[in-house]
């Protein structure tokens, strides 16, 4: 990155049929809501489809996004589909996966958001609940399927997300599957009405958060500028 330049920031999406204005296509898709933040945090956004080999384009970008989307493939963790687990993309796991791997090697900042952070949470031993509704502690957990809520989350003292938000969050939720168990990575957040994983970290990179809501739909613009200045340094 050049003296001055914006830090390119790479955000996955993935590739599904869509419509719009008169035609019906399979399309690379993602919610401007990623792109819309990494620039209002002074980034240069690049979307990122699922490719056989991605690796390459970590040598052209200073910072990741692993974007929300579907369910992972339950043999990511080693888990049989539960009737809920609908909908899940073997190239798209594939290419996440080896994305993220590699700007875990080269240290490069990355910000993980919900299937994001539970795609990181995998990749360090950890494990899925498949369906909160049928989770025993998590029922009514929050939102998803198209209907999103809000909910308190409690940040543990001196992690990096209670650095730049707080102890006491307000999160929005749009998920129905979340963490289990988190592997090697840092618990740093809970979810305040039962205790589901929030919030992960990697303290011995420069910049490793996961979240599991989306703080780009919910005005949590920091997050994005500290990705953003992990980036430029």
């Amino acid at each position: 990155m050049a003296d001055g330049a914006r830090p390119v920031i790479g955000v996955t999406c993935f590739v599904r049929d869509a419509s719009y204005a008169d035609w019906s296509m399979n399309s690379a898709i993602l919610p401007s809501t990623y792109t819309t933040a990494i620039r209002r945090a002074a980034g240069t956004p690049v979307i990122i489809p699922p490719s056989e080999d991605p690796g390459p384009l970590l040598d052209r970008i200073d910072g990741l996004v692993i974007a929300g989307g579907p369910d992972l493939d339950p043999a990511t963790h080693y888990q049989e589909p539960d009737p809920m687990t609908k909908e899940y993309y073997a190239e798209q796991d594939a290419s996440e996966i080896a994305l993220l791997e590699g700007a875990l090697e080269r240290d490069m900042p990355i910000l993980c958001v919900c299937r994001g952070m539970q795609l990181l949470c995998v990749l360090h031993g950890g494990s899925l609940h498949q369906h909160l509704d049928t989770t025993p502690g998590h029922e009514g957990h929050g939102g998803y399927s198209g209907v999103a809520t809000e909910h308190g989350v409690v940040a543990k003292e001196g992690s990096m997300i209670a650095a730049l938000m707080g102890t006491q969050i307000t999160a929005n939720s749009t998920h129905h599957q979340g963490v289990a168990d988190a592997g090697e990575l840092i618990i740093t957040a809970l979810a305040e009405h039962d205790g589901l994983i929030e919030a992960v970290e990697r303290p011995d990179l420069r910049f490793c958060i996961g979240v599991q809501w989306h703080p780009e739909r919910i005005g949590h613009d920091v997050l994005y500028s500290a990705l953003v200045d992990a980036a430029r340094g």
